[in-house]
């Protein structure tokens, strides 16, 4: 039985790195997880998620011209709902931003203090008006910015 790409294996991690993990598949082969492949969410330390010498079930997602098989444990799991894997110690949770006071910006006005309004209030032309000059006010911000750090001043 020969190895084929969209076949579901268990496989044993031997090996773990920045990027991914190997994994040895029957018939003597191994491939890679690639640390994008290893979960339905984000993961910045594979080791939370799968450590080495644990059998791992993986699909085989490619096999390049050079005989290298690329795996992906995210995929071989039938329902992504029920088979989504968490991490396994403290992972990546996302805590909502705290507002920061601004300080001035360097020779400009200071930052607009945002008024609070009631969306369900207001109407579309006050929305589209609100939209605009805060578009407005970024895109100056932006051009300001980039034309200081190229050196691209107008010389009079």
């Amino acid at each position: 039985m020969g190895l084929a790409v969209g076949a579901i294996l268990e496989g044993k991690v031997t090996g773990i790195t920045k990027f991914g993990a190997f994994v040895a598949l029957p018939e003597g082969k191994s491939g890679m997880v690639h640390i994008s492949e290893v979960a339905n969410s984000f993961v910045s330390d594979i080791k939370e998620f799968i450590k080495e010498g644990e059998t791992v079930r993986v699909k085989i997602i490619n096999i390049d011209d050079a005989g290298r098989i690329n795996l992906s444990i995210k995929r071989a799991v039938e329902n992504p709902q029920q088979g989504q894997q968490q991490p396994r110690s403290g992972g990546f949770e996302r805590r909502p931003q705290q507002q920061r006071p601004r300080a001035p910006r360097e020779g400009g006005r200071p930052p607009r203090e945002k008024q609070p309004r009631d969306p369900a209030t207001m109407t579309f032309e006050d929305k589209l008006k609100l939209f605009m000059a805060d578009s407005e006010s970024r895109m100056a911000d932006l051009r300001h910015n980039t034309d200081r750090k190229s050196g691209s001043r107008r010389r009079k």
